[in-house]
């Protein structure tokens, strides 16, 4: 179900909450996965947006869609659409 989420962040270019082991210790935030391999990925986040970073798959204990994000893959289609009419 990780890797979903993980394919997900790539594909629409939007946020994802995660729970992962860091240095040993439990942390969560919202990332965004900018590339993603079998048993990595690079993300950004919103405080260091310029800088990839990498983290393993198997450090992430938990995904779930960020805060105000539904899951509705239509709408995110819809509003490509109109943006790309725009241009």
């Amino acid at each position: 179900m990780i890797e979903r989420f993980l394919s997900y962040s790539l594909r629409w270019q939007c946020p994802v909450k995660l729970v992962y082991m860091s240095e040993g210790q439990l942390k969560t935030g919202n990332i965004t996965v900018v590339s993603l391999t079998e048993d990595s990925f690079d993300y950004i986040t919103a405080r260091k947006k310029k800088t990839p970073q990498t983290m393993r798959t198997a450090d992430v204990l938990a995904a779930s869609y960020a805060r105000g994000d539904d899951g509705d893959t239509a709408k995110k289609q819809q509003h490509k659409e109109k943006e790309a009419d725009v241009q």
